[in-house]
């Protein structure tokens, strides 16, 4: 084997890691590809030779890379959303892909990336590289051109933020389908109150169409009226796992047109986070 190859495998030993890194980082499965493939691209052109930890060196390329990627969002003008709806990873309700339970190791669910995409880009990189794969503060201070102290600032900030927004999910699935069953059936009826009655008050619902700005609606009676107009395509919805929790997938001729995540918090829905822009959709896998 020569040394490209025995790079290259070395390097394979890392994807999944650095592939969820970017996933967290950037919500978007292809430029998390996009951003892996550059980082190996940097280690073929390197001295990988002087390279004494391999996993830690990939992993400030990647979160060079997806810095530098959402901050080319900013200058473009695409400034987050708060109801933008990052790729969702969509598997099987009977089971997780293997490869899927890696990129979500830390249950990274819709409602979760949906408020990294609000988070200003150093925040999200000293949120993520520190409290989700434990770098220390010293190796992302050079990243965001600040001190550790202020890195750790960033990632103060970013974390109070994301618990005063997230919130904290029933981790039974079983219970989890049953709440999502039950919230589909009074769709499927065009029942108010049996909606009502399965959302949390202060339920949130979010949803990305990809046409026109994207729709929240905040309160159960205001979401129960949303998911009724939900009714017809509700007849075409099957349960899914949409990253690692029960959600909804509608198919029309074998393809998705929609996908629901929720997150169920002591058995109320409390965030919806639909992704119903079929063109994003025909590239993800299902």
């Amino acid at each position: 084997m020569n040394d490209k190859n025995l790079l290259a495998e070395r390097f394979e030993t890392h994807r999944t890691h650095l592939r969820a890194v970017a996933y967290r980082m950037l919500g978007s499965l292809t430029e998390a590809d996009d951003a892996v493939q550059e980082a190996w691209l940097r280690l073929s052109r390197s001295d990988s030779e002087s390279v004494e930890n391999l996993g830690g060196w990939l992993t400030t390329v990647v979160g060079r890379v997806c810095l530098d990627m959402l901050r080319s969002r900013t200058s473009r003008g695409e400034e987050p959303l708060d109801a933008r709806v990052p790729d969702p990873i969509v598997g099987s309700v009977d089971g997780v892909d293997p490869e899927h339970q890696a990129l979500l190791a830390d249950s990274v669910g819709l409602a979760l990336l949906v408020v990294l995409e609000t988070l200003a880009p150093a925040e999200r990189l000293a949120f993520v590289l520190h409290d989700m794969f434990a770098v220390p503060f010293d190796e992302i201070a050079p990243m965001v051109g600040r001190t550790p102290a202020a890195a750790r600032q960033l990632a103060s900030r970013a974390r109070r933020r994301v618990q005063g927004s997230v919130p904290t999910p029933d981790s039974d699935l079983t219970r989890q389908r049953q709440v999502v069953d039950a919230f589909l059936t009074a769709a499927r009826g065009g029942d108010f109150d049996a909606l009502v009655a399965v959302l949390d008050p202060a339920v949130v619902l979010r949803a990305d169409t990809g046409a026109g700005a994207p729709l929240e609606v905040r309160g159960a009676a205001a979401v129960a009226g949303q998911a009724l107009t939900f009714q017809r395509m509700a007849l075409l919805a099957r349960p899914a796992l949409v990253n690692g929790s029960v959600g909804i997938v509608t198919d029309v001729d074998g393809q998705a047109m929609a996908v629901l995540g929720f997150t169920i918090t002591d058995g109320k829905v409390t965030t919806i986070d639909i992704l119903a822009d079929v063109e994003r959709l025909r590239g993800l896998p299902m």
